[in-house]
Order: structure tokens, then C-alpha cells, then sequence
């Protein structure tokens, strides 16, 4: 299993990285991205510190970590800057908190983040098909989530993606301990979205292929 959209301390999350990635582990997990959320307030905090802690946990454990992101509610003209920024830190993942039904999310929020090269839109909500096209086009991948309100339009994204040929990818945008996924219930989450359980093979490929190009092959 990989998971590429977890938090911690650092924001909202209920672990310290490395209860998270030891819990993961235990689990037979193969990576995780730790990507807290961030805003122009404490990106400079947030970064800097995760790529030490997760430099350090990939010496000693056996799930790669991978040291990311997640802007989170940050006005749509801010968003490629702070993937710039991001990225010159050091965070190898950026995920871009997108446009769900269940958070007044700022509209153009998607759009901005797939413009701005952004790795993953996060729960992009009722996101339009055009926006699954430009996705395709710039080697963007959308997330089905395993998150309890987020998960609402799963199946609509699914239904684009797969229309679209967008890549998606399955993560629990996990919060605290029992947020974490087995495969039987990513199964589940995958069935959900009106798509078959063995596509969770796919979903992991994808995981593995974006884990590629960032540089932490599997």
C-alpha cells in the first residue's frame, strides 16, 4: 500500500511523523507522504522540517517518506508561487487542497493548482471536464479519497478521469490512527467511486509512477 496524503503535527494530525510512518509500517506500507497542510504563514516553518525528519526515517525504516505539502485554502493568484516556494524548501510532493463540496473551498482553486504543475489535486470535488483535460495534459493526478465528506464526489471524479484518461490515485488524507487504510477497505473506497475493486492495482501503479518521477522509486 501507498499513501501519498497524510498529516501530522505539523497541521491538523494527530501523530508526530514518526509515530505516523512507524504505525504505517506495521502495516506492511511501502511510502508515505507526510503533506501537512500550508499557507504563506508557515510554509517556511513546515518545510524545512519535514525534509529533515523524513531524511532521517528513511535511514531507519523501511517505508520511504517522502517530504510534501498540502496548500490548503490559499487564494487561487497565490497558488504558483507557493509551489514554487514549496519546492525550492525541499517539498518533494505538493498537493493542492482542492475544490470539496463540504469546505468553502475558493472556486478556481483546481485550476490554478494543475496550471501551476502541482503534483496531485486533492478531493477536487465537482471538478469540470475541461479541467480533467488540462489534468491529462499536464501530467496532474486526481485523487479519490478515503476521507469522510470529501469522498462524497468520488464517483464523480472517477467517472472524468476515466473518461478524460487523467490519472487517479487513491489516498486516506489521514488525520489520526484510525483514518489509516487496509487494502480490504481501499477495496471498498475504490468500489465506491463506481470502479472495480481490482483497480486498486492501477492505483497503486499511478502512486508508484508519480512516485518516479519525483525522484523516490519503488
Amino acid at each position: 500500500m501507498i499513501d501519498l496524503h497524510t498529516h501530522s503535527l505539523f497541521s491538523d494530525g494527530a501523530l508526530i511523523p514518526s509515530e505516523l510512518v512507524r504505525r504505517l509500517e506495521a502495516m506492511g506500507y511501502l511510502a508515505v507522504a507526510i503533506t501537512d497542510h500550508v499557507d504563506t504563514s508557515n510554509l517556511d516553518h513546515v518545510v524545512p522540517r519535514m525534509v529533515r525528519v523524513a531524511e532521517e526515517l528513511n535511514h531507519a525504516q523501511s517505508v520511504k517518506v517522502i517530504p510534501g505539502v498540502e496548500l490548503t485554502h490559499v487564494p487561487p493568484v497565490f497558488i504558483p508561487s507557493l509551489v514554487r516556494r514549496a519546492r525550492e524548501m525541499g517539498a518533494r510532493l505538493v498537493v493542492i487542497h482542492g475544490e470539496t463540496i463540504v469546505e468553502p473551498v475558493a472556486p478556481g482553486t483546481n485550476r490554478a493548482g494543475i496550471e501551476a504543475g502541482a503534483d496531485v489535486i486533492a478531493h477536487p470535488g465537482l471538478i469540470r471536464p475541461e479541467e480533467v483535460k488540462l489534468a491529462v495534459s499536464k501530467g496532474v493526478f486526481l485523487e479519490i479519497t478515503a476521507r469522510k465528506g470529501h469522498s462524497l464526489t468520488n464517483g464523480h471524479v472517477a467517472k472524468l478521469a476515466t473518461e478524460a484518461g487523467a490519472r487517479l490515485i487513491l489516498n486516506s488524507d489521514s488525520h489520526a490512527p484510525g483514518d489509516f487504510m487496509t487494502e480490504v477497505f481501499a477495496r471498498k473506497v475504490v468500489q465506491g467511486a463506481g470502479l472495480p475493486s481490482e483497480s486498486l492495482q492501477e492505483f497503486l501503479s499511478n502512486s508508484r509512477l508519480l512516485l518516479g518521477g519525483i525522484g523516490f522509486p519503488l
